[in-house]
């Protein structure tokens, strides 16, 4: 696998999906499901509105009567209805929202009407045609139609509507049991004193931040040493639906996990992306759960959990369109050529134009705090001039 060409990203992205196994279906409370992705397509229970309804506050009348007089035979009103029917020359007094008495056809709004004790006049133009000001039965959906399509986000309105079409559970993929472990023996915990040859480990804080607002487990495993036996003992433990580790991914002397992982039965698929930053990024299987091995550099670290671990969380979750969604924006300087692999730059968007930051290194954790979005820049992609527009992805 060492010896393969560099595998494009979109080609990464397809073979990681491929991956994920389906997670059991839960059925959650409205309240409960909502953000997550419908797990199967959701169909009205109900018809909405299930009769005619008043569209304005006015009167009840038939079309045919115009232009009037009419004797006003009662009053409906939302949850309290007209219990009879409008015959020639009748008018009810109705409004927003109530049901259309029987015989009715059309509502003349209470700013056209003139009311006489009981006798009602046409102060206006009137309704132009029959069904005008009223809400028909069905107008908004009918039982039995598919309102939600399985893998479709249940945003506020979508929850909305799976509850007035009769709703009171909806199906979900129960929660992503995402385990997350850093490597590396010069590691040590974020806070504690730091030696000569030590740094403070954070890319386990800032993958498990990056999931943030998800549906997941987090799973901590804590900082893994390099060392075999260790790294086999916690691989094989593992009970998750997805492994996540940083650091050791590459194929130095004191890069162990890709073994480690081997060697308790994980199936590796694919290692080494023509990406920049993350090209050592790892991932297979291990028994049902998909592996992610991450470069230990915080900001390929990152990118790579924006790019990869995310989206694969949201397609564990049940999303059907988890590919990150990348935008326009105008250029504010001078880009040169790309080289053979998908650059994700860190730059600025300000006032209209993007800049990338001067330095793009890796390991720099301030210039990636100072970014608000990543600039892609496809793989031999020429030139680019100030007012050229470019691809970015939008950072939280």
């Amino acid at each position: 696998m060492s010896g393969a060409p560099l595998l494009p990203v979109d080609q990464a992205f397809d073979r990681l999906l491929a991956l994920a196994p389906a997670l059991p279906i839960e059925h959650l409370p409205l309240a409960d499901a909502a953000g997550r992705w419908a797990a199967g397509d959701i169909a009205a229970l109900r018809t909405q509105p299930v009769s005619d309804l008043s569209a304005m506050d006015g009167y009840a009348i038939r079309h045919a009567d115009l232009p009037g007089p009419w004797e006003i035979i009662g009053e409906s009103a939302a949850g309290r209805s007209f219990a009879g029917a409008v015959n020639t020359g009748q008018a009810v007094r109705i409004f927003t929202g109530a049901v259309m008495p029987a015989g009715a056809d059309c509502v003349l709004v209470q700013e056209e009407a003139r009311r006489d004790g009981t006798k009602l006049h046409l102060d206006g133009d009137g309704p132009g045609h029959v069904g005008r000001n009223v809400r028909r039965r069905g107008l908004d959906f009918c039982e039995g139609d598919t309102l939600i399509a399985a893998g479709q986000r249940l945003t506020p309105a979508r929850v909305a509507l799976a509850g007035v079409a009769g709703h009171g559970r909806l199906p979900v993929r129960r929660r992503v049991r995402v385990a997350i472990a850093a490597t590396g023996d010069e590691l040590v915990p974020a806070g504690s004193p730091v030696g000569p040859a030590q740094l403070p480990e954070t890319n386990r804080l800032m993958i498990a931040s990056q999931l943030a607002g998800m549906p997941v487990e987090i799973i901590d495993l804590g900082i893994l040493p390099d060392d075999r036996p260790a790294l086999e003992t916690a691989f094989a433990a593992l009970d998750a639906d997805l492994l996540v580790t940083s650091g050791g991914a590459s194929v130095g002397d004191h890069d162990l996990v890709q073994p480690a992982l081997k060697s308790v039965g994980a199936q590796m698929d694919f290692w080494r992306i023509a990406l920049r930053p993350g090209k050592p990024m790892m991932a297979g299987r291990l028994r049902d759960a998909v592996v992610i091995g991450l470069p230990g550099n915080p900001v390929s670290a990152f990118v790579t959990t924006l790019l990869f671990v995310r989206p694969l969380v949201a397609a564990l979750a049940g999303d059907a369109d988890p590919r990150p969604k990348a935008r326009a924006a105008m250029l504010g300087e001078a880009l040169p050529a790309n080289g053979p692999r998908t650059d994700y730059m860190r730059g600025e968007l300000r006032d209209g134009r993007v800049r990338v930051a001067a330095i793009q290194d890796s390991s720099m954790l301030r210039t990636l705090a100072r970014a608000n979005c990543l600039v892609l820049r496809a793989p031999h992609a020429p030139e680019a001039a100030p007012g050229d527009m470019v691809d970015i992805l939008d950072l939280a």
